[in-house]
C-alpha cells in the first residue's frame, strides 16, 4: 500500500522522517496541511452540512424538533438540532500499552499512532468540531474532555508527547468503563493494534454502540506482524511483561503464527462488522496520507448510509 517517495511529498509519504520534525504540533499541520493540498482541495468542505445541521429522529425525540420541509422532501424524520448541539464531539482513544511499542523497519506503533492521533486532532479541530483525548495502557493514564477552543490543540499535543509506552494493555476494560463517563453521543476512534481477547473486545465496542455512539477502529499494524518475515533463530521479547524473553526457530513457528494471526483478523472484521464498527486497517508502513485517506473515506461512507 506504501507508495514510492517522488521527491515532492515526502513528509506525508515518509512517516519515519516526519518523526525528526519533532513536535506533534508541527507534525500534523504538515500532514493535513500537504493533504489537502495534494487533493487539490478542502476534504472538508461540505462534509459535515448534514451532519450539523440534522440528525436521523429516534423513538422518544421530540415531535416540535423535526424538520418537516426534510421530510416533505425525502420522506425519511431528521430532528433539526440547535447550534449548541450541532457540533461533532470527538474522543481519540490512543493505546500506549506495551505491544504499541514495537517498530522494527518502521516507526514503532506507539510513535505512529500518536502522530496519526495529533493529525486527525488537528483535522477535525479544522472543521470546529470538538476533540478530546483519551490515553491508556491498564488503565486511563491521560484524558482531556472534548474541545474546540483555540488552545485545544496545543493541549492535545502536548499530552500525546507526555505520553510512553506502558505495561499490558486492558483494552476491553479501559473502554467499558470510560462508557459510563460518555455522557454524549459522541464519535469514538479507537487508535490500538486491537490485540486482546476478541469476545471481551467485542462485549465493551457492543456497549460503545447501544450507547448510541458512532466508532471507528483504526488498527495500527507493523508489517511484520502481518507476514512474519524472520528466518534465523530469533529472540522474542515480550513488550507488556518485562524480562520475558523466549529464543525460537522462525521457520517452524511461522505457519502457526501466520494461522492464528489471520484467524484473529478475520473474527476481528466479523465483529466490527457485526457491530456497525467501521474498521481500518493500517501498517505502519503505509503513508499517512492514505491513513488520512481511509479515515475520511469511512466518514463519507457512513453519511452515504445515513
Amino acid at each position: 500500500m506504501t507508495r514510492k517517495n517522488d521527491g515532492k511529498k515526502a513528509p506525508i509519504n515518509d512517516p519515519t522522517a516526519l518523526a525528526r520534525f519533532g513536535k506533534l504540533e508541527v507534525v500534523a499541520k504538515l500532514l493535513v496541511e500537504g493533504y489537502i493540498i495534494g487533493q487539490h482541495k478542502s476534504p472538508f468542505k461540505g462534509a459535515s452540512v448534514e451532519f450539523v445541521e440534522h440528525r436521523d429522529y429516534y423513538p422518544g425525540d421530540e415531535i416540535r424538533h423535526i424538520d418537516w420541509r426534510a421530510y416533505a422532501k425525502t420522506g425519511r424524520y431528521y430532528i433539526k438540532e440547535f447550534e449548541d448541539e450541532t457540533n461533532l464531539r470527538c474522543y481519540l482513544f490512543v493505546d500506549c500499552s506495551g505491544s504499541m511499542a514495537y517498530g522494527n523497519s518502521t516507526l514503532s506503533k506507539f510513535d505512529y499512532g500518536r502522530q496519526l492521533a495529533a493529525a486527525l486532532g488537528y483535522l477535525l479541530l479544522s472543521q470546529r468540531d470538538s476533540v478530546g483525548l483519551v490515553a491508556f495502557d491498564t488503565k486511563v493514564r491521560a484524558r482531556y474532555e472534548p474541545a474546540s477552543s483555540p488552545r485545544s490543540f496545543q493541549q492535545l499535543t502536548s499530552m500525546l508527547e507526555d505520553c510512553k509506552p506502558g505495561g499490558e494493555t486492558s483494552l476491553a476494560s479501559v473502554l467499558k468503563t470510560a462508557i459510563a463517563t460518555i455522557k454524549r453521543r459522541s464519535l469514538i476512534i479507537l487508535i490500538s493494534d486491537c490485540f486482546d481477547d476478541i469476545d471481551k473486545l467485542n462485549s465493551a465496542l457492543q456497549q460503545f454502540r447501544h450507547a448510541r455512539h458512532e466508532v471507528i477502529a483504526l488498527q495500527v499494524i507493523a508489517p511484520e506482524e502481518e507476514d512474519f518475515p524472520f528466518r534465523n533463530p530469533t529472540q522474542f521479547r515480550n513488550l507488556e511483561r518485562h524480562g520475558h524473553r523466549l529464543l525460537v526457530d522462525p521457520h517452524r513457528l511461522r505457519q502457526i503464527y501466520i494461522e492464528q494471526y489471520k484467524k484473529f483478523s478475520d473474527d476481528l472484521v466479523k465483529r466490527c462488522g457485526g457491530l456497525g464498527v467501521d474498521l481500518v486497517k493500517i501498517t505502519t508502513a503505509d503513508t499517512y496520507e492514505l491513513s488520512i485517506g481511509a479515515f475520511l473515506d469511512s466518514r463519507t461512507r457512513k453519511k452515504v448510509k445515513h
